[in-house]
């Protein structure tokens, strides 16, 4: 679909948080909110704000202004403090357009409700799965929606709104050092610190594998018991290799062991 002129009046803000690297868990640039400051960039690089509520000090958050961007505002807040207050009582003075989110975070509560939360503190509407925002008008945008198995949907949404960017809009450029560098981190105290009181009670821990239930054996008597622990548990599927080359039978065993997790 061919992209239209995009309205340069309208305000964009893209939200970001800190991400979290799925093997080394080091900190980085959020992948989903990466995308949506890349879309805002490709609506309006001189309209678009990034902003971010958490720690001003952060060095993850330089790998967003290395996509090109001369200023980052952060909001300060705790580490325990509620984001959707601190974000809604400075969104409702500056009044974008358009706010562009990720779907989830990749750490801390990652629940995907933020959208929705801001869109209620907001009272506007949110419109999830965005893979790209195909035409503004001062008082309405068309936006494509992702759906499953590679479709897609128009919609018309009136402004303001929240946009939740989905993995399917254009990945978002590489980071660079010069321009992280050089860009600008504008601290922003809002003097609102409310603490999210229900984070306080959780506790987290790294997340594992749950193991396989065991089959459970409904018998009746002492017997019944015996003879369900000595018997022999029976095979399902498989195949049995007799007088083959032993080139052919080791890589039968080499694919089992694949496809049971064993080797990896």
């Amino acid at each position: 679909m061919q992209r239209e002129e995009h309205n340069m009046a309208c305000q964009i803000t893209a939200l970001v948080s800190i991400g979290k690297h799925p093997e080394s868990g080091r900190a980085r640039r959020a992948e989903q909110d990466a995308r949506a400051v890349e879309m805002g960039m490709s609506l309006s690089v001189d309209q678009l704000e990034v902003l971010h509520a958490g720690n001003p000090y952060d060095s993850a958050l330089r790998s967003y202004a290395g996509m090109g961007i001369s200023s980052l505002r952060v909001l300060s807040m705790d580490e325990n403090g509620d984001a959707v207050k601190v974000l809604s009582h400075y969104l409702q003075h500056k009044q974008p357009d358009i706010i562009l989110t990720g779907v989830r975070s990749e750490g801390g509560e990652s629940s995907g409700m933020l959208p929705f939360l801001l869109a209620e503190a907001l009272s506007i509407p949110v419109v999830v799965g965005v893979a790209e925002i195909v035409r503004m008008t001062g008082t309405e945008a068309e936006v494509l929606q992702a759906l499953p198995r590679g479709q897609r949907r128009l919609l018309r949404v009136s402004l303001p709104f929240i946009a939740s960017v989905d993995m399917a809009a254009v990945a978002p450029r590489q980071s660079a050092y010069g321009p992280a560098s050089r860009a600008k981190i504008d601290f922003h105290d809002e003097g609102v610190q409310a603490v999210d009181e229900a984070m306080l009670q959780w506790e987290e821990a790294p997340a594992r594998k749950k193991p396989k239930r065991l089959k459970v054996v409904k018998a009746k008597t002492a017997a019944d018991r015996f003879r369900a622990a000595t018997a022999k548990s029976q095979s399902e599927g498989g195949k049995v290799l007799k007088d083959k080359p032993v080139a052919e039978m080791a890589q039968s065993i080499f694919d089992l062991l694949l496809e049971e997790g064993v080797i990896r």
